[in-house]
């Protein structure tokens, strides 16, 4: 289907101009397309919703306003099964082609660490290199819930797979600017508890919070 550059947009003096009416729309229409008949969107969401179509575009005006720095990620937050993981991967394409994510599951990246081991971290702690063309991609990633993944061992060594890579992250953050997202079911103490208060504290740096509200429904019912 068309992109939503295409479709909810209109380029004026090399400048897209989006309607958020027409944004509704294609997330209407691509939900639809990806994921079922069954896919809506909820008018309590519209508020969150445009907090994330404007960073994703880049409206460094719309962000100010709500407070949202465009240097950092984002991390959604919100109840079992209110949309973040189809609301990100379908927000993914208002970004412009160098700024879009690659979607990991912590747990199955905590499983990955089982096989692969500590080199699996490091790899999230710097940028990848395309295998066909040898060019750099961006490095951004989105991590898909968080802390619902298991410490995992690696020849008899336990670790705290996504604490580490969220430290890595951070580094490649500090050193290069390269963005990370991520999901999560868990408020923030909840998280201190889950990574500790260093990681915690990275977190602060490396995310904007943008989050469902406590009562929003379960979109699977």
């Amino acid at each position: 289907m068309p992109s939503p550059y295409e479709w909810a947009a209109e380029l004026k003096d090399g400048v897209y101009h989006f309607s958020f009416s027409e944004c509704l729309s294609w997330l209407k229409a691509s939900g639809k397309h990806h994921f079922g008949e069954g896919f809506s969107l909820f008018s309590e969401d519209q508020a969150l919703i445009y907090r994330l179509i404007v960073y994703a575009i880049g409206d460094e005006v719309a962000c100010r306003k709500y407070g949202i720095q465009m240097d950092k990620g984002i991390l959604l937050t919100g109840p079992v099964g209110c949309g973040k993981t189809t609301l990100m991967l379908l927000i993914n394409s208002f970004f412009p082609p160098m700024k879009q994510f690659q979607m990991k599951s912590a747990r199955e990246l905590s499983f990955e660490f089982e096989k692969q081991g500590y080199d699996l971290i490091g790899r999230y702690g710097k940028p990848m290199v395309h295998a066909s063309t040898g060019k750099y991609r961006n490095g951004i990633y989105c991590f898909d819930d968080l802390g619902v993944e298991q410490s995992q061992k690696f020849y008899g060594n336990e670790c705290n797979v996504m604490a580490e890579i969220l430290l890595s992250r951070y580094e490649l953050y500090a050193q290069k600017r390269i963005l990370t997202h991520a999901t999560t079911n868990l408020s923030a103490s909840e998280l201190e508890s889950r990574y500790g208060n260093r990681v915690r504290s990275r977190m602060r740096e490396l995310f904007n919070l943008i989050a469902f509200d406590s009562n929003s429904k379960d979109k699977r019912k």
